[in-house]
């Protein structure tokens, strides 16, 4: 369909000539939608990206890449399955630990957390902890001190610096004459950490184990094991790996698995943000449908010249489909080109513009990523770049049919 004849007259539409300056500016307008509309796509995908990838980093800190477990909650044999998991391949370390729920009190606050027992030296291995103490040490987690480290945000809920005591309620209880009493523990503050997330930053404890161990009863046992692997991206892999071998018959988690919830809603925004702007770039491409179609009512005499010199059906259509996917290829070009350098840097962009008007969008006082991140993903800029240009293609679709059906004679009866 697409000989040097079409592709000829094709190209000759789409150029300006003095006297037909509007259609060849609505071409540029089309144009231009096109690659903004896919700029704005790949832009807000690679930020949304970029957010994400922060967060998940900030998970990561904090959490294992696979955690193993009884089904009961209590491990008895953590040294000895501990070595056997450190031998397998592709593990980097292994950590216990014991998780128990209880509520910290202080002057009258009271703040429900999730209590980690760790041993210090161990948990460094499998968590980037130590990196986010913001006061204090991993190390000062001795046991028989009863040490304890706090996030930011809940130390400052409770009125708490390091060196201050704090009472710990575990959901045990003691039986004496009076009839059963919450379990209490008087904590001294040994450290405070910042990860930038409110899930532990408000709400997670860390102790010895063999405090957490004395307090819980769990004498001898651990709540399980925690792994880091030497590439997290393989998480999925081990997990399914380790539990039909060497723990079959264990719970084995990995960290996409402790977070399901919130990396499937992050996957569901992203897709609802690029169907939406998807449908604001298929408004932008109905302008080459309209422009196609002026060009057409303005060009039924030359058609039909072109017809009446033995031009088939399927040349016109041609001539027409060869103007809208030019369009929709320098305007896609264009957009991705677009794209790529403001996906690349939407921070120095951000940074300019705040300097210019004087404020701050992302204020680090209220939120905990005062810097917009991005990752530029070159699947996101292949789908969005083979989607726009299909859809120009299909817009050319209805104009060139309809330049095909004029009539020869019907046009050149009054010329």
């Amino acid at each position: 369909m697409f000989r040097p004849l079409t592709v000829y007259i094709g190209l000759r539409y789409t150029r300006a000539r003095k006297h037909r300056f509007l259609f060849s500016f609505i071409s540029a307008a089309a144009m231009l939608g096109i690659a903004l509309g896919v700029t704005a796509i790949i832009t807000v995908l690679s930020v949304m990206n970029g957010f994400q990838k922060e967060v998940r980093d900030r998970m990561l800190d904090m959490i294992a890449h696979v955690t193993v477990t009884e089904f009961s909650g209590r491990l008895t044999d953590w040294q000895v399955l501990g070595e056997r998991i450190q031998a397998e391949p592709g593990v980097d370390s292994v950590a216990p630990y014991i998780r128990a729920e209880g509520m910290l009190m202080n002057l009258g606050e009271v703040r429900g957390v999730l209590v980690r027992g760790v041993d210090p030296e161990r948990e460094k291995k499998v968590s980037k902890i130590e990196q986010h103490m913001e006061a204090g040490s991993l190390s000062d987690l001795q046991a028989g001190k009863f040490n304890i480290v706090l996030g930011r945000d809940l130390a400052r809920r409770l009125g708490l610096r390091v060196g201050d005591r704090v009472t710990l309620v575990t959901p045990a209880a003691n039986v004496t004459v009076a009839g059963f009493a919450p379990r209490l523990k008087r904590f001294r503050v040994s450290g405070i950490f910042f990860a930038g997330h409110s899930t532990y930053d408000n709400g997670l404890a860390l102790i010895n184990l063999g405090d957490a161990q004395k307090l819980f009863r769990m004498k001898g046992e651990v709540s399980g094991l925690r792994l880091k692997l030497d590439d997290y991206d393989q998480a999925v892999n081990m997990r399914v790996k380790l539990s039909q071998g060497l723990l079959a018959g264990y719970w084995v988690q990995d960290w996409g698995m402790v977070h399901q919830n919130w990396f499937r809603a992050v996957q569901i925004e992203k897709r609802m943000m690029f169907f939406l702007l998807f449908i604001i770039f298929v408004v932008a491409a109905t302008n080459v449908i309209s422009m196609l179609v002026k060009v057409v009512k303005d060009k039924e005499s030359d058609i039909a010249i072109l017809r009446t010199l033995g031009a088939s059906a399927g040349t016109i259509r041609g001539i027409f489909l060869m103007q809208g996917t030019l369009l929709g290829f320098f305007g896609t070009l264009l957009g991705v080109i677009g794209g790529i350098s403001l996906g690349l840097n939407v921070d120095s962009v951000v940074k300019f513009i705040e300097g210019l008007m004087g404020i701050k969008f992302l204020d680090p006082t209220v939120y905990y990523v005062s810097e917009l991140p991005t990752d530029l993903q070159w699947p996101d800029v292949w789908v969005t770049a083979v989607a726009a240009f299909s859809i120009c293609v299909l817009a050319t679709l209805y104009p060139s049919w309809r330049a095909s059906r004029v009539q020869p004679v019907e046009a050149l009866r009054y010329e």
